[in-house]
Order: C-alpha cells, then structure tokens, then sequence
C-alpha cells in the first residue's frame, strides 16, 4: 500500500473531512501548535518518542482491525474515546485527532461511507509511519507531521523562503475548547502557490490579524516540510505599499480620475476542472488533506453548487453569494473539503472583494 503512494499516481477527492467550524479538532490543534517543541522530539529523546508512537499506532491497527471484524454498527464512541486518550499519551496527537472524529462520522446520515473512509485513512497512517524509514524524504515528513510530530518555528524559518506577491483570499475562526484557531489562506500571484498561516488565541484574546482579506502582500512565505506543502509562515514583509486592500486604499492617478477608489488585482483563478487537478495533486502527494483553496473565475453561484461543483451540505444557503452574483459568473475564493465546497471572498464587477 505505501509503495503505490507517488506524485504521479492517481488520487481520487472523495475523502471524509469535518464541516465548517470543525475541521481541527481540540487535539488536532495540539498537533498543529506552532513554535513548541514535543516531549521527546529532541535528539536524545527522538528515538524513545518513535518507539512510543510506533507502540501506540501498534495498538490502533489491532484496534481498527477488530472493528473491521465485528462491523462498523458494534463501534461504541467510548472506545474511541479510550483509544484517542491512550494515543495522546503515546505521543501520537494528529492520530487522536483523527480517531477523536470517528464519532463525528458516525453521527452522519451517510455514517458507513464516511466511517469506513476515515478507518481507511487511519490505517494508511499507521501503516506509513510503520514503514517510515522506506518512504521518501517528504512523504516521510508528511506522515511525521500527521502523526503529530511537531517542526518548531525556528526550523521552518531557517528554511528556503518562497518570494511572491501573495493574495490573501480569506479567512475562518475555529473555536475549539478554550482555544480559537484562525485559518490564513493564500495564493502566489506569481507562483501559483496556495498557502495557509495559522495562529492560536484563549478564547477571548485578540488573534492575529495582520493578513488581511483582499489584501494583495509582498512577502517571503517559508512552507512547513512535507510532500504537498501548505501550511507556512511569513517570514518576511517587504515593501509594505505593495500591499493594496482594495476597499480603503486610493489611487492616486492622472486626469479625471484623480482620487478614484481601486482595489488590488482580482487574484488569478481557473474552470472547476482546472481546481480539482490542483487538489488531486496535492492529495497525490498527502493522501490526508483535507482542506485545500481553489480560486474560481467565472463561476455561478446557486443555491448548493458553485461553478458546478457541490457546496458543503453543512452550509446555508449562500444568499450574499448569489445576491452578489445577481446571475452572471464572478471570481470566487473557497476552501476545498472532500464534502464540498466552503466560500470565502467573492469579487464584484470593479474588483472589490467582498467577504462571504
């Protein structure tokens, strides 16, 4: 099974995820945590920690393999929530994470798929991490990092850093106990890259809110290792008057138009086609994402589709998006689930965006 995981393979999209406003679970926060250094992540205690997880994952797939046995339907949530506890303490916070979702799936109309989807996804981690010296460096660093091992911030700083005119397209505040997670999502004018910066607030403290939406950023992004890099951090701002908001910024021109209001470029999109490609490569290289940001032009909004493709059944009715659209086909930034689409940003007819 590891063996068949390569960049030119094909991946299908069909995945599990959690619906808005639960896509990182309390322990999956944990595992996402930036800037903090796991127990036993150290030189001296790397090899102690492996053996921990790998002993931990050991008992998963007895786990998953039981319940394969007796059928999904005799799974009881006190036991996932047994295995996920003895999977934190085995060092393993990514897998508890996802375990911790099993009863999220089971709660869903449509629980077998989706039960069985994420069991699937389970094993394949646990199975990688077993055979984690065979796989190739990035892949081996993307299953490390969904198992929960953690890369400090200073690492990743010390890293290459990617240059670029970046688009903010949106963002989205997740609660998680007593702890808010904020969702960045970017995309390189220049490159093509998506990108996604997180940051972490108590509940009730201000979180970071330099990255604006619409803003169009020159900076230099240093992306977290792994096969398809997403998550990164803003290493460096440069000219700062290159940043243009596009709803309090003017232009100051020549002629009649002195004074008028502009908004930054409408950020590059492509055909629904055109997006899913972008998310089969990315699930080519990490069989487990499970949020990606697509960038549609011309795209119809209605009231479950946008461009075509499916919006996620845990959404409203997008009126602001359709009402915006009066329609005719605009630009639109959302965030890819394996359940469907989530809008962020729209642009108007002069090029405003307008926060969805």
């Amino acid at each position: 099974m590891i063996e068949r995981w390569s960049p030119s393979a094909p991946h299908t999209v069909s995945r599990v995820a959690a619906p808005p406003g639960a896509a990182l679970s309390s322990a999956g926060v944990a595992a996402f945590g930036a800037g903090s250094k796991g127990a036993g992540d150290g030189a001296r205690g790397g090899a102690g920690r492996r053996a921990r997880v790998e002993a931990g994952l050991a008992e998963l797939e007895r786990w998953l393999a039981d319940q394969v046995r007796k059928g999904l339907a005799a799974a009881s949530e006190s036991e996932w929530q047994h295995l996920a506890r003895r999977l934190v303490d085995a060092q393993a916070p990514g897998v508890a994470s996802m375990v911790g979702g099993l009863a999220e799936a089971r709660s869903a109309a449509d629980w077998p798929e989706r039960l069985l989807a994420q069991i699937a996804m389970l094993h394949l981690l646990a199975a990688g991490h077993r055979g984690l010296d065979e796989l190739p460096d990035e892949l081996a660093q993307t299953v490390r990092t969904r198992v929960g091992y953690l890369v400090t911030r200073e690492k990743v700083l010390a890293g290459p850093a990617v240059r670029d005119l970046w688009h903010v397209l949106g963002r989205r505040d997740e609660t998680h106990d007593r702890l808010v997670a904020r969702r960045v999502w970017l995309l390189g004018r220049r490159t093509g890259r998506a990108a996604l910066v997180l940051s972490f607030a108590p509940v009730g403290r201000p979180l970071d809110d330099s990255l604006v939406t619409g803003e169009l950023l020159d900076a230099s992004l240093a992306f977290y290792p792994g096969a398809s890099p997403l998550r990164a951090l803003v290493a460096t701002r440069h000219d700062e008057s290159s940043a243009v908001t596009g709803i309090e910024r003017l232009e100051r021109l020549q002629g009649p138009e002195q004074g008028r209001r502009v908004s930054a470029p409408v950020p590059p999109g492509g055909s629904a086609s055109v997006a899913l490609g972008r998310v089969a490569k990315a699930l080519a290289g990490d069989p487990w994402t499970d949020s990606w940001p697509l960038v549609l032009a011309e795209a119809l909004p209605t009231a479950g589709t946008l461009a075509g493709l499916p919006l996620h059944p845990g959404l409203a009715t997008p009126w602001r998006l359709i009402a915006l659209s009066g329609g005719r086909p605009l630009t639109v930034a959302a965030e890819w689930t394996p359940r469907g689409l989530v809008p962020l940003t729209a642009w108007d007819e002069q090029g405003l965006a307008v926060i969805l």
